[in-house]
C-alpha cells in the first residue's frame, strides 16, 4: 500500500504523514518537523536495506551475521559521508492506533511524492530526500568520469529502489518533463535537475564549442561550461530555482555579491 500523505503549503512546502498502526515511515536527518505521541522516532545509522538496525532473519545469526550487518552499516555510512549527505535516519513508528508525522526539504520550494512499483529506481540529486515507507531502499549513486566532475551537482545521486511512495524536495517550483516529447532529449542548466526515472539517460556537455560563442556563453551567459543532458523515455523533474541563484541572490542581498557582471565562468562561491 502507498504512504497516506498530503502536501501542503505554497512558496515553503511540508508533507503531512499519515500512518497506519504498525506502520514505518523514514526521513533524513534535519526534515522532520512534527508528530503525535503515540508515534516513535528511533535514530539509526542504517537504511531499510541494512534490516535498519534491526536484528538479522534466519541464517544471520551469530557473530559472522552480526559482523555482517555491522559491516554493512559502516559502508553505507561510509558512502553517506562521501556524499556529502547525512549519516543518520529518523524512524517513525505508529504504536496502538494511526498517527500523523511532518515533514519538510530544507529550501523554499516544493514537494513531490513518487510512487514506486518496484521495476524502476527513481534518482535524485543530492539533499533531494525527504522521506519514505521503510519498503523504499535508499542509495547513493555516483557519477564518474567526466560525467560526475564536470556535472557540478549531478556527481552525486541519490538512488530510490523498492516499493512504496518517497517523497523528495527542491527550491522553486517543479515542472515535469519527458525528453521523448522533446525529440528524445533535452539541455537542462545542471542545477535545476531534481529527479529522472531509471532508464532516463543522464549526462554533461559543454556550452557550445572552444570557439568565440562558446566562450561568450560561458563567460557571459551565467551557465559555466556546462550543460545537463537527459535523454531517452521517462519522467523527468525540473526546478526553477537553483542553490547556486538562490545563494548569489542572497549574498547580493547582503552586499556581498561576488559574482560581478559576467557571471557565469567569473563567479565565485566564497563566503
Amino acid at each position: 500500500m502507498t504512504l497516506q500523505q498530503e502536501i501542503v503549503g505554497n512558496a515553503m512546502q511540508m508533507a503531512v504523514v499519515n500512518l497506519r498502526p504498525g506502520q514505518t515511515v523514514y526521513c533524513e536527518a534535519g526534515k522532520f518537523l512534527f508528530k503525535t505521541t503515540n508515534v516513535t522516532m528511533e535514530t539509526r545509522l542504517s537504511g531499510p536495506s541494512g534490516n535498519g538496525g534491526q536484528q538479522s532473519g534466519a541464517g544471520g545469526g551469530g557473530m559472522g551475521g552480526m559482523l555482517r550487518q555491522a559491516m554493512g552499516t559502516a559502508m553505507q555510512v561510509g558512502q553517506r559521508m562521501l556524499a556529502g549527505e547525512s549519516i543518520a535516519f529518523q524512524y517513525f513508528t505508529a504504536q496502538g492506533g494511526g498517527g500523523t508525522v511532518g515533514f519538510a526539504g530544507v529550501l523554499p520550494g516544493e514537494m513531490r511524492a513518487l510512487e514506486l512499483d518496484g521495476t524502476r529506481a527513481w534518482f535524485a540529486e543530492k539533499d533531494a530526500f525527504v522521506a519514505a515507507e521503510s519498503t523504499v531502499d535508499f542509495g547513493i549513486a555516483f557519477q564518474g568520469g567526466r560525467t560526475g566532475m564536470s556535472g557540478g551537482e549531478g556527481f552525486v545521486l541519490e538512488k530510490f529502489t523498492g516499493q512504496g511512495t518517497v517523497i523528495i524536495a527542491g527550491a522553486g517550483n517543479f515542472i515535469d518533463l519527458n525528453p521523448a516529447d522533446f525529440g528524445g532529449r533535452i539541455e537542462v542548466d545542471t542545477g535545476c535537475v531534481v529527479a529522472f526515472e531509471e532508464g532516463i539517460q543522464y549526462g554533461v556537455q559543454r556550452v557550445g564549442g572552444l570557439n568565440r560563442q562558446g566562450i561568450m556563453n560561458a563567460v557571459f551567459g551565467g551557465e559555466g561550461l556546462s550543460l545537463a543532458t537527459l535523454e531517452g523515455h521517462g519522467r523527468v523533474i525540473l526546478q526553477s530555482l537553483t542553490i547556486e541563484s538562490l545563494a548569489n541572490a542572497l549574498k547580493k542581498a547582503q552586499g556581498g555579491d561576488k559574482q560581478g557582471p559576467t557571471g557565469g565562468l567569473f563567479s565565485t562561491h566564497a563566503g
